[in-house]
């Protein structure tokens, strides 16, 4: 009973809130003379601004893959690990590798992602490095891929890609599979 008044209550307050904000003044009501049309209010769109979201300052595990990677490795509960980033006998200091898996369960299941800006001569020796060790080059339209070779791959993807790196103009991708390689957004 209690409820039904108070709701009694609530509504005749608001319905004498409405009244009163819809009426006028005794001049405002009073009605229009035929020569002094009413004022038609008139909407105008305003549009709503949003900002472009702002690139990370220094590039992270969640965001140098997209968002859509990060989505659906965190939906299966995995989380990453940031390791230094090494290349053949190249160190890159300002890179990162991240190892993305269930770190709740034993297992050497996971993927791994890296990025890194690289100087021209850092370029050149790490590619060496690897070549090397037996990895093999391939020169693309985005850069020169340097793929393990597939015989001792722990894992390919289904062109038969196995770990592969992905030098370009000042930068350098890795991933555990070349198709891996096209999730990594960052640009530097």
């Amino acid at each position: 009973m209690t409820l039904r008044t108070t709701s009694a209550a609530v509504g005749a307050l608001l319905l004498a809130v409405v009244l009163v904000s819809c009426s006028g003044t005794a001049e405002e009501s009073a009605s229009p003379s035929p020569e002094a049309p009413r004022p038609t209010p008139t909407v105008t769109a305003t549009p709503i601004e949003t900002a472009a979201p702002m690139p990370a300052a220094e590039p992270a595990c969640d965001t140098i893959v997209s968002a859509g990677t990060v989505k659906a490795l965190t939906d299966e509960g995995w989380t990453f690990e940031e390791q230094p980033f090494v290349i053949g006998d190249v160190t890159l200091d300002d890179g990162l590798l991240c190892f993305w898996a269930d770190y709740t369960v034993a297992s050497d299941h996971g993927q791994l992602y890296g990025w890194s800006a690289i100087a021209p001569e850092d370029a050149t020796q790490a590619q060496t490095s690897l070549l090397g060790e037996g990895w093999r080059r391939e020169d693309g339209p985005d850069g020169i891929y340097i793929t393990e070779n597939p015989q001792f791959a722990m894992g390919t993807d289904e062109d038969g890609y196995g770990m592969t790196y992905l030098f370009g103009d000042g930068w350098v991708k890795f991933a555990d599979t070349r198709q891996g390689l096209i999730l990594i957004e960052w640009a530097g």
